[in-house]
């Protein structure tokens, strides 16, 4: 059975080709919340490090990967909380 982050970073994946791709299934922590899915969440964190992203702004990039998910984010996501990086912009945060 493919899970729903199996699913986020596939579509990821074929869209964005990103060099790194981390999503956080953060659903258990609000299991009750008001809008939350039946299944008991749809709540994520993500961070996509992507050569796509270069010369885009934050807004741009956030599309692209709104458009990469398309209807999961009516259907299986209630929250998706973003970092999109490209390799360069990563490396010095994570070198810093």
């Amino acid at each position: 059975m493919t899970t729903r982050v199996d699913q986020i970073k596939r579509r990821l994946q074929d869209t964005l080709a990103p060099v790194k791709v981390e999503i956080i299934d953060d659903s258990l922590s609000h299991a009750g919340h008001a809008g939350a899915l039946a299944s008991g969440g749809g709540h994520f964190y993500a961070t996509i490090v992507a050569e796509i992203f270069e010369g885009k702004t934050p807004v741009q990039r956030h599309q692209l990967v709104y458009q990469a998910l398309g209807e999961m984010l009516q259907t299986d996501i209630h929250a998706f909380s973003l970092k999109a990086f490209t390799p360069l912009e990563y490396q010095r945060k994570t070198n810093a």
